[in-house]
């Protein structure tokens, strides 16, 4: 159950860069990251940045740095990376730069990825986070754990109007001590 849009309030949209983390793909075939800029343009959200970079880890938590620090960024969004194997160091980047995990995203995640693939979700590694007082969600490179990703979690907790709440009128505050 998703919650509810009260659509008495205004939407507010959020400034989102999306980071594909892979050895192989380029923008003429990053599928995953392709669907994640449609649907974050189509929720009415602005892409403020996009890149592709490959599996190492000082790579990432540079670039997860870099966008943190950046005023114009409220949300880091990447894909994949986030599996079993030796090369798969995107979620150990992002804990490298969190300030504080949201273990429910990574917990709702496999929970709704359960009732799709089964048994397989335990594979994933999906985490989010803040850092800087940006959001920060890693998402396996599935074009089905993309769409699921956001569909199912990301598109209700980055709109104003959810309710009873939503990541988006906490930001104000993520940066008070």
């Amino acid at each position: 159950m998703p919650g509810k849009i009260d659509s008495s309030l205004p939407f507010k949209p959020v400034n989102i860069a999306i980071l594909t983390v892979s050895d192989t793909r380029s923008f003429d075939n990053d599928t995953s990251g392709d669907i994640l800029v449609g649907r974050v343009q189509a929720a009415g959200h602005s892409l403020v940045d996009r890149k592709i970079l490959r599996d190492e880890f000082d790579l990432l938590v540079m670039q997860f740095r870099h966008w943190c620090q950046d005023p114009e960024i409220d949300v880091i969004i990447s894909t994949g990376g986030t599996g079993v194997t030796g090369r798969d160091v995107t979620t150990e980047a992002h804990l490298a730069v969190y300030d504080k995990e949201i273990t429910g995203f990574g917990e709702l995640f496999r929970w709704l990825s359960y009732a799709k693939i089964g048994t397989s979700t335990i594979q994933s590694r999906a985490v989010a986070g803040v850092a800087s007082g940006t959001y920060m969600f890693a998402l396996p490179g599935s074009n089905g754990a993309c769409k699921d990703a956001w569909d199912d979690i990301l598109v209700y907790q980055l709109d104003f109007r959810h309710r009873p709440c939503n990541f988006v009128e906490l930001m104000p505050r993520l940066l008070e001590k």
